[in-house]
């Protein structure tokens, strides 16, 4: 179903758009002065926007609009904004100076480098709270959960964000953050903490998504990755201090303390970014627009703030708006289906169990009734149909999906494989597990600044695709092969195995697809779909979670239990338990060498073989979908329907625009290849 206006929009006439900004556009210097910050916005006919290719991708300095033929004028057409995107444009305006833009981006960096140490921290620490709690296998569940509350929390901050704004759901999400950090920290039993971390969760997901969307609003399409990549550079740092800061947690202190200490250091980091976004509004406030926007929401305003109808009026909208049945349907499918399967595994199957059996069958039943809802009675659906049927945008969600499943496979339990497993320090695991995300940290704005040049992204995500099973091979011979006694050589594989695949993480990452996505649409929808972009990223963290978890409490318990008797070690039955439900405090008395921890060891590496396969498989539809993938020319624009026709090359639905058009080099090769493999077999 098509999404209605929303309330408080206006329609743009793109004849009323000042010529003079057409002669400023193209400065070359200006726009590596400004990192080619979003330009004012410009409409062309398809057949113009061809032949001034060269002038775009910042070869010449300028371009003389005057000789255009005046056949080839836009008629009179129009295009939707609404008041959220028309405001966010107003505040973007505020920071086109060098020094803002610079101020405002290290800003971002260092609220990034908060919440990205935190993150750290915590998912390290998450594995000793619940080995406290006996619990050590459960902590795929708990992943599980946070991955099926991020998915649906992004469509609801995207779509909150541009009715309220920035500003507001930044600080809604670190309230979030706050309160569900105080409540892990405080959990004396796996429910609180799991409860205290769909709590923090919320709030986690929320800034994380609001950053990306913010980075979007003010970046044009070929600074785009580079710029995505700012909350992701502290990892380059982090990754070699977040060791240290875990290891003195563990040794000094206690998890609690390690959680417990984000409540206020985090909402501490983000004063300066929030202080950047009051101040724009304080400059936005001043300016005509601002006042205009103003006097036009209080003019289409039906009812008074403080009367009963109004705030019925705002539940009513949101309610629709946010789809909020179709949220519940999303959160309940998910968690039905996945979370059993972490849960039935352990020292006692549970499959048989009605506690395991009900809730799956309850998931399956529902799936079809949130597509009945979605395809029928939903006024905004989570996702909009015109641009599902798109290759750009499908493609884009399907590896999604498979980026985060295939990463879960082998990493899920590396932290304690590599402990437990592979006999090595709590800083060099923390560091160890970091390297995937350093070395793709490294890569990524490298590649960034290439695509400034290049403006094309899809035969990079080719490449990572590539790298990625290839490193799943060297995991699979390095973590599958181990034979309990010596962890160097087999440590040394594992690190190799984890730098290859963040090399190829560099190439195939979610901001690489994210820039790719967000080509298809305009502005007054990027941040709906780049908010149902992530809810597939998580929807494939909560899967590869669940599956991992899964192979993890299913096959775990058995196999150690099995090398324990195999290597005659005396009361076999209760190691096996101790090691299952507590390894952390099982390596205390079985170091290494050990026959029980040599029986953990291969136990380990029995289970990893099954994780290391299934990513390894996964990867060949991985690379067959990013070769469906468009491949649009990234232009120095904010969206690319202010480069084209509203007629040519682009769909129009509502205020839903698809550019269905891409000059797709690497499909069209392949295109003519399989015709001329046809037509030569065919003679």
């Amino acid at each position: 179903m098509i999404k209605a206006l929303p309330p408080y929009s206006i329609i743009y006439n793109v004849e009323d758009i000042s010529p003079s900004l057409k002669d400023t556009r193209h400065n070359s210097k200006n726009d590596i002065l400004t990192m080619d910050l979003v330009a004012q916005a410009k409409v062309e006919t398809f057949e113009d926007s061809k032949k001034v290719a060269k002038i775009r991708s910042g070869d010449e300095d300028e371009v003389d609009v005057s000789s255009r033929s005046s056949d080839n004028k836009v008629s009179s057409k129009t295009t939707t904004k609404s008041i959220g995107i028309r405001r966010i444009e107003i505040l973007q305006k505020q920071y086109q100076d060098p020094f803002f833009v610079v101020w405002f981006f290290f800003c971002i960096f260092l609220v990034a480098f908060g919440y990205r140490l935190d993150a750290m921290v915590r998912g390290k620490l998450q594995y000793y709270a619940t080995s406290s709690y006996n619990k050590h296998s459960l902590f795929a569940a708990v992943t599980v959960m946070q991955s099926v509350i991020s998915a649906a929390a992004q469509p609801c901050y995207a779509r909150l964000s541009d009715r309220f704004g920035r500003l507001e759901l930044c600080i809604f999400a670190i309230v979030f953050y706050s309160m569900g950090t105080v409540i892990q920290s405080q959990a004396y039993d796996i429910n609180r903490f799991a409860g205290g971390s769909v709590i923090y969760e919320i709030g986690n997901t929320g800034f994380s998504i609001m950053l990306q969307v913010i980075l979007a609003d003010f970046s044009n399409l070929n600074w785009r990755l580079l710029c995505v990549f700012i909350p992701a550079m502290p990892l380059i740092i982090i990754t070699w201090v977040g060791g240290d800061v875990v290891d003195s947690v563990v040794e000094h202190y206690s998890w609690n303390w390690g959680i417990g200490m984000w409540a206020f250091i985090f909402p501490l980091s983000a004063v300066p970014l929030l202080g950047c976004l009051i101040h724009m509004q304080i400059k936005a406030r001043k300016t005509p627009e601002w006042q205009e926007m103003t006097k036009e929401i209080n003019s289409q305003r039906k009812h008074s703030k403080k009367s009963l109808a109004y705030w019925k009026t705002l539940v009513t909208e949101l309610f629709w708006d946010l789809d909020v049945v179709g949220l519940l349907h999303v959160i309940l499918i998910l968690g039905l289906i996945l979370v059993p399967f972490t849960l039935a595994g352990g020292v006692t199957s549970k499959w048989a169990r009605a506690s395991t059996i009900v809730p799956l069958v309850i998931g399956v039943v529902l799936i079809p009734v949130f597509v009945m809802w979605e395809a029928k009675f939903a006024r905004s659906p989570i996702m909009p149909l015109p641009l599902m049927k798109d290759r750009g945008v499908w493609s884009a969600l399907l590896i999604a999906i498979f980026l985060n499943w295939i990463w879960y496979m082998p990493n899920d339990f590396m932290y304690t494989v590599l402990i437990v497993g592979l006999n090595a320090s709590v800083k060099a695991a923390t560091r160890i597990t970091s390297l995937y995300s350093f070395v793709g940290t490294i890569v990524g704005p490298l590649l960034g600044l290439v695509v400034v040049r290049v403006r094309r992204l899809k035969i990079f995500i080719i490449f990572g695709c590539i790298c990625w099973a290839v490193s799943l091979g060297i995991l699979f011979h390095f973590r599958g092969a181990n034979d309990g006694i010596e962890s160097e050589k087999y440590l040394d594989g594992v690190i190799g195995g984890l730098c290859f695949m963040g090399f190829g993480g560099g190439f195939l990452n979610p901001f690489s697809i994210q820039v790719s996505i967000t080509t298809v649409t305009n502005h007054e929808y990027m941040s709906v779909i780049l908010s149902l972009f992530y809810a597939c990223y998580f929807i494939g963290s909560s899967i590869g979670a669940s599956i991992s978890g899964a192979i993890w409490t299913n096959k775990m318990y058995d196999v150690i239990l099995d090398k324990m008797q195999s290597q005659g070690v005396p009361n076999a039955v209760q190691l096996a338990k101790l090691a299952y439900e507590a390894p952390f405090d099982f390596i205390v008395t079985n170091t290494w060498g050990s026959p029980a921890r040599i029986a953990v060891a291969t136990a380990y590496a029995h289970v990893q073989r099954y994780l290391c396969i299934t990513g390894l498989v996964l990867c060949f539809p991985l690379i067959i979908v990013s070769f469906v993938l468009r491949d649009h020319r990234l232009d120095s624009v904010q969206s690319l329907d202010m480069d084209h026709d509203q007629e040519q090359g682009v769909v129009k639905d509502g205020k839903v625009v698809v550019n269905n058009y891409d000059d797709d080099i690497i499909l069209d090769r392949l295109k003519s290849f399989s015709t001329s493999v046809r037509s030569r077999w065919g003679h």
